[in-house]
């Protein structure tokens, strides 16, 4: 009888979790149920698994409305009807167009309008009308019988009790930014629609039976079958398996003739090996699917990384889907797909952020959006918005909600009633879903229409969404293709285009092997000349390469594993550090695992490390070996198949003779490093690209630093990226209007500042000014540019002082005085130019004073930094100070050092005090690191960027040296001219 239930997935509305509603319904022996929520499907498959689990026939429908006026409730008769209601669905929320008044046919549906809604005479076979308890006194001048096939109970539930009714208004009140005290009643369900036990709605319809046994009969006509954990993806590429399995054969061959040759032997058995199993699990498709979008991406001369587990395949590395060989790495397929495993591989495709919507766009066009969608997924509230929208509701200012952000639990209960309701329903909103969101690059491409299984949304984007998440995607049986975006192959991608274009070289950037092999790309790997190359440029990562003196892939490889949060945590860091400079101190447990992880010394990097171990130690099959590994991670514990695997691992072991002692200590390693470890065919694919950056870089310094400037960057912000490029040696010029371009471009060993990076500058004027440019030609002076652009005052000002008319040779207080005189002039229409042109007037201006810094000055003020050296810039004595270059001769000396800050990493000790790492660079332009434990930083906190003098102790691990500040001070650049006039003490105090 409850044909009208709401969970909190009716966002902003309902109060009720998708479990707790079915929880409640199994303990009042409810043996049928419906869920409705409004205008969504999100929880639809999470709800059929619980009333599944808990004996509950799911009936599953929707409520219609537009904004807060009901119009029908849809139930689904079939899985036909839930596809028509999905669709039906679909198209109101893509086309933002509203419910109508009366629904139309949707075959193997109900629509349940409310009393009086339609007359019933009126209505068709699949229409009823629902009468609430509080309604059937307008029952009584209805002859009820007569039309007792189209009465049915509705019992609307939208929230638990009292006290979720009142969460349930604060949050209308934030769906509609209205002070709670403002809500119309409208926008707010009645106070009825709560949770009445079945012996009390059959009480308040005990005189109208026909109406309860109809309502069963509706319900026993809604009938949903699903088997969960199938296969829903696109199942067939071609037309038929067989073709499917040829067509991966034949590629995989062709491709194994490019990467090996023909007469490998290992590479035949293993693409047999794979092949059988990849026909097996009939995920045939699945590789060609993956293997059509990176033609596409090649085709169009995109650049593209294929990385994650599906790195251990030898079939998708010829494939060309990712660029890491397992042969050479010793990688198991079985990490990446073996008969135990039923879902299909999970293949992460990485793609410049400047490519990856048109990727997207032929995945549409390919498929159809009849079959196609992005994942989708739901933002929450979190902690400090929801005490924002609470404040706001009940009308607290600005100033108010900060003090109750500071301290949200500190406030003594019954102090101020609108301070502890905030507290409290902030506390009941913790992780409620707030709106729909998409996933950061997941695609659904399904075998059946994508709405037999869920509706679909139009977000800003402009692709079709699914109502759905990643995880019950997965539990339906519908498997994401992950197209992910990533600034690091935008660098590598636009670094080929300016190379040609400036230098006229075409590379090969996917010919790795050779890089690996080059000396100077080894050389600049093992000296640390990384910035701007994906994941190895940061202080973290550059410390640590100088610590593993980094000059190999298999090094690299490591490195990029062990600096993961997790492994790093874990203490597996630094004893692999500590191993790497002592191997013949290192200790293995048994001469097996000597073979096995001497590569690591002695540590379990790799997810790849726990299976070989398993394997080779115990004598596990590689597919069992995986589940083990899987099962330690925690993605079965619990379950039968982990005690199985657990007895088999020490049956084998006892059958190979291994010391009980020893294999128990095997075992807890494995369970230890399992929770942290990293997947070597990620590390690997991380490691491939860092590869591909730092072989532009070294070859080609300043096109690959513009590329990443053009990129926005990486790890640190864009001025340490011009920095290094002008380290590289070439000349750096502020935007101009008559050689800079949008983005920063580079001629020769020219470089002009691009428009873009220019403070409070329209984009869209801008962009008509380059191509009055490229239409008519450069601008002759200002006042041609004036009379072609027709700048507004404000922008004119912003190019000037800039350095934009650099070109005209004159200053720019000339230039901001004769453009006031040329702009107060009658503004000329553009679109009718004149006859003739007029002559530039000749101006005479007074000598205007000009000081060495105002250029620099102005930069930092419009793009956020000086173009020269701020050391240049400083105003202070810095002959005092030592430089980085001192540092190995001065180790455990107390000296004092001038640093520009570039970056800052916070962290906390075991005792939760705040510390920090930093990264400055000295006038020479080289990095210096610092360390600022607790009570350094207590007493001389950061205060943004700039200069900061530092005195400490220089100290060093692993030949690299940082400096254990206790003392430090920031300084302004007009800093001596400061003291001169007595503003600023000499010493250095606290600041």
């Amino acid at each position: 009888m409850y044909l009208n239930c709401k969970s909190w997935f009716s966002l902003r509305h309902g109060t009720i979790r998708t479990d707790e509603l079915v929880a409640v319904a199994k303990a009042h022996g409810i043996t049928s149920l419906a869920l409705t929520n409004i205008n969504a499907t999100t929880d639809a498959w999470m709800f059929v698994q619980e009333c599944m689990q808990h004996d509950i026939k799911p009936i599953l429908g929707l409520e219609c409305r537009n904004g807060a006026v009901f119009r029908y409730i849809l139930l689904a008769r079939s899985t036909d009807g839930w596809r028509e209601i999905n669709r039906f669905l679909s198209c109101h929320l893509r086309s933002g167009e509203p419910f109508p008044a009366e629904a139309p046919y949707l075959p193997d549906t109900f629509v349940i309008y409310n009393w009086g809604a339609k007359p019933l005479p009126s209505m068709a076979a699949h229409e009823l009308a629902g009468v609430r308890p509080r309604e059937l006194n307008k029952l009584f001048r209805t002859d009820t019988r007569r039309y007792a096939d189209k009465l049915v109970v509705l019992q609307p539930l939208s929230f638990q009790n009292e006290a979720s009714q009142q969460l349930h208004r604060v949050l209308r009140a934030v769906d509609n930014n209205l002070l709670i005290s403002q809500l119309p009643p409208e926008e707010v369900a009645g106070t009825d629609e709560c949770f009445l036990p079945p012996n009390q709605l059959l009480e308040q319809f005990k005189a109208f039976p026909h109406i309860v046994r109809n309502t069963l009969r509706v319900m026993e006509e809604c009938n949903i079958h699903f088997t969960f954990g199938g296969h829903l993806n696109k199942k067939r590429f071609t037309h038929s398996r067989e073709n499917d399995r040829q067509l991966l054969r034949d590629l995989a061959y062709e491709g194994m003739e490019y990467r090996y040759g023909m007469e490998n032997t290992e590479a035949r058995q293993r693409i047999e090996k794979e092949l059988a199993i990849v026909d097996q699990q009939d995920f045939n498709a699945y590789f060609l699917i993956t293997w059509d979008i990176v033609r596409y991406a090649r085709h169009r001369d995109f650049f593209h990384v294929g990385r994650g587990s599906g790195a251990n395949s030898i079939v998708a590395y010829c494939l060309g889907i990712t660029n890491v060989d397992p042969i050479a790495l010793d990688l198991y397929f079985e990490r990446f797909l073996n008969p135990h495993r039923t879902s299909p591989p999970d293949f992460d495709i990485d793609f410049s952020w400047r490519d990856r919507d048109e990727i997207f766009d032929y995945i549409f066009q390919k498929y159809t959006s009849e079959h196609t969608a992005l994942l989708g997924t739901v933002a929450t509230f979190q902690t400090n918005a929801i005490v924002r929208e609470l404040g706001k509701i009940y009308g607290l200012p600005k100033g108010e909600i900060d003090k109750i952000l500071e301290n949200p639990y500190q406030v003594k209960l019954g102090e101020d009633n609108v301070h502890q309701r905030i507290i409290r329903y902030g506390r009941m909103l913790d992780r409620f879903p707030n709106h729909l969101s998409i996933h950061a690059g997941g695609v659904l491409i399904s075998e059946a229409p994508i709405h037999q299984y869920c509706a679909t949304h139009m977000p800003p984007k402009g692709l079709s969404t699914a109502q759905l998440d990643m995880h019950l995607a997965e539990a339906i049986g519908l498997h994401k293709f992950d197209i992910l975006s990533q600034r690091g192959l935008g660098h590598i991608r636009d670094s080929l285009d300016i190379i040609k274009e400036n230098r006229g070289v075409d590379i090969d950037i996917h010919d790795v092997k050779s890089f690996m092999k080059d000396v100077r790309v080894r050389d600049a790997l093992r000296n640390v000349q990384t910035i701007g190359c994906f994941y190895i440029e940061s202080p973290a990562m550059r410390q640590l390469l100088r610590k593993l003196r980094c000059d190999d892939y298999i090094t690299l490889v490591a490195a990029s594993s062990i600096i993961r949060p997790g492994v790093a945590q874990a203490g597996m860091m630094r004893q692999y550090v500590l191993n790497f400079h002592q191997p013949d101190k290192v200790e293995y447990l048994h001469p097996v695992m000597k073979t096995l992880l001497g590569e690591t010394y002695g540590v379990m990097v790799y997810q790849e490390d726990v299976i070989k171990v398993a394997h080779h130690y115990a004598n596990l099959d590689l597919a069992d070996a995986d589940t083990l590994r899987r099962a330690m991670a925690g993605k079965y514990r619990g379950q039968q198949n982990f005690e199985k695997i657990r007895n088999l691992f020490f049956d084998n072991c006892e059958k190979l003779g291994r010391p009980r002692a020893v294999s128990e200590e095997v075992w807890r390693q494995i369970a230890s490093f399992a929770n942290f470890s990293f997947s070597k065919a990620h590390s690997a694919s991380f490691a491939v690209e860092s590869y591909q950056s730092l072989y532009l870089k070294t070859y080609f310094p300043a096109e690959f630093m513009v590329a990443v400037i053009n990129n926005f960057g990486g790890f640190y912000n864009r001025e340490l990226y011009f920095r290094e490029l002008k380290k590289t040696g070439a000349r750096i010029h502020p935007p101009c209007v008559n050689r800079s371009d949008y983005y920063t471009n580079i001629k020769g060993n020219e470089v002009h500042v691009g428009f873009i990076h220019v403070e409070k500058l329209e984009q869209a004027w801008i962009a008509s000014v380059l191509e009055e440019r490229a239409a008519n030609g450069r601008f002759l002076g200002m006042e041609d540019f004036v009379n072609r652009t027709q700048p507004a005052p404000a922008q004119m000002e912003l190019l000037i002082r800039v350095g934009a008319f650099h070109f005209t040779k004159e200053t720019k207080k000339n230039l901001l005085w004769k453009s006031a005189a040329l702009l107060r002039k009658e503004t000329k229409d553009p679109a009718k130019p004149g006859l003739f042109h007029e002559p530039s007037r000749d101006w005479t201006l007074p000598a205007l004073a000009y000081h060495e810094h105002e250029d620099a000055f102005d930069e930092i003020e419009l793009l956020g930094f000086p173009l020269s050296s701020p050391f240049e810039v400083l105003h202070h004595d810095q002959r005092a100070y030592h430089s980085v270059s001192d540092m190995e001769k001065n180790l455990g000396r107390q000296v004092t050092m001038l640093g520009y800050l570039v970056t800052l990493k916070h962290v906390y000790t075991i005792k939760q005090e705040a510390m920090c790492f930093g990264t400055f660079l000295d006038r020479d332009g080289n990095f210096l690191d610092t360390v600022h434990f607790p009570d350094s930083l207590r007493r001389f906190p950061f205060m943004k960027s700039g200069f900061y003098i530092l005195e400490g102790t220089v100290i060093e691990e692993f030949g690299v040296y940082s400096l254990d500040v206790y003392r430090m001070r920031k300084i302004g650049y007009f800093e001596d001219k400061a003291k001169e006039t007595g503003t600023v003490r000499a010493t250095l105090n606290p600041v």
